[in-house]
């Protein structure tokens, strides 16, 4: 064969194999050979500024990723907007996110208020809003938000849990509820009375709400107290849960404290409410934990320690370990995606996770999700605070 044939042939294969090989890539907004652009949002100020520590880790992590070369290749650039967990700056600065940073997806965002309010925007654009740190129910709804998953137990399940623990252990319980006046604490307080059944009329002797503005509970704490409880459930967040806890104390109210997962922090809420009012707490748990030795030879928390000593030095330990295993979560469904970044795809890869086991998950406690169910986990391990550490109380429990 002659030069110009040569060329010809070879001119060929470029134009026959040219566009199979660029087939093989697909992209959504946001996302070339070099990069994936993510967009969230967090309370970086407002009065739930403490649950910015999500963003900052989850931002942490991509850049570990980014130094180790990426995902398939690419740096993931991560948008991490204020909201002040406030819905309405929630909508704006999602909007920026999708109309004018071009994002491929939300992910990692904080708050049940604040993921209610843009849920309907997202999916009517199409556009994954996926690993969203809220437990309410609303959001698990694969019918009418198909491009919605979220990355917590949900409220009824984890209430549940609550609610079998006390019928076996404490079945003539007279319990009173402190709650957040949103959709947190409602749901929370609503799937709890559902969880008890025919027994939530002679159990629940006694309700009182906060608003997240309201400086104390005091006065709620005083009122409860006053209805002749003897245990407490607090469907409430860790700034609350610390003052209903310290106040308790106060009153020489010797009560049961029931705390959501969410405020079983040591660090962050029994420290600060006083071991000594915290002991006999119980909570539910998925996640190891720190301030627990029997994990101090664990691979999977080593890992994590030496993460936070590098990546995260000024946040707190104990309090970052679900920010990180959600921004595994996060690598781990990009990497699923290989070369197909399209929305599409990351909505289907984020809906088909099956026994996938996170470090800091509890042994055996694995993710599943799958288009028509959207629970990461159902079952929580029940512990009780001893003044100095939780302590497990029995097998993995849930529904």
């Amino acid at each position: 064969m002659n030069r110009p044939l040569i060329l010809a042939a070879l001119g060929l294969s470029i134009v026959g194999f040219s566009p199979v090989a660029a087939a093989d890539k697909k992209y959504g907004p946001g996302v070339n050979d070099t990069e994936i652009k993510l967009g969230q949002t967090m309370p970086y100020s407002g009065p739930l500024s403490s649950l910015s520590r999500f963003g900052r880790v989850e931002a942490a992590y991509l850049r570990k990723i980014n130094a180790s070369g990426g995902i398939n290749g690419r740096r993931v650039t991560l948008v991490s907007l204020d909201d002040a967990f406030a819905p309405a700056k929630t909508v704006e600065q999602t909007r920026k996110l999708v109309e004018s940073d071009g994002v491929l997806a939300i992910v990692g965002s904080v708050g049940t208020p604040t993921n209610l309010a843009i849920a309907k925007y997202l999916n009517s654009k199409a556009v994954p809003q996926i690993l969203v740190l809220s437990s309410t129910p609303k959001l698990d709804d694969p019918e009418n938000l198909p491009w919605t998953t979220t990355f917590m137990i949900p409220q009824p399940v984890e209430t549940r849990i609550y609610a079998e623990y006390l019928l076996k252990t404490k079945p003539d319980a007279k319990v009173a509820v402190i709650y957040q006046n949103d959709d947190l604490g409602k749901g929370n307080l609503a799937g709890f009375k559902a969880a008890l059944g025919s027994r939530a009329s002679a159990m629940v002797v006694g309700e009182a709400a906060y608003d997240i503005l309201d400086p104390t509970v005091d006065s709620q704490i005083v009122a409860l107290k006053a209805s002749g409880a003897d245990t407490l459930f607090h469907a409430s967040n860790a700034r609350f849960a610390a003052q209903a806890i310290r106040k308790a104390h106060e009153l020489g109210w010797k009560v049961q404290h029931v705390l959501l997962s969410g405020v079983s922090s040591i660090s962050a809420v029994l420290r600060p409410a006083g071991l000594a009012a915290s002991t006999g707490a119980v909570s539910a748990f998925w996640l190891k934990t720190t301030e627990d030795p029997m994990w101090d030879d664990d691979a999977g928390m080593r890992e994590y320690r030496a993460f936070m000593k590098e990546w995260a030095p000024n946040d707190d330990i104990e309090e970052s370990i679900f920010p990180y295993a959600t921004a595994q979560m996060i690598v781990e469904v990009l990497k699923k995606c290989g070369d197909d970044l399209s929305r599409e795809n990351l909505i289907r890869q984020a809906t088909d996770i099956q026994g996938f086991q996170l470090a800091t998950f509890l042994p055996g406690l694995t993710i599943n999700v799958t288009p028509s169910s959207r629970i990461g986990w159902r079952t929580a391990r029940m512990a009780r605070f001893n003044g100095t550490r939780w302590v497990p109380l029995d097998d993995a429990i849930g529904n």
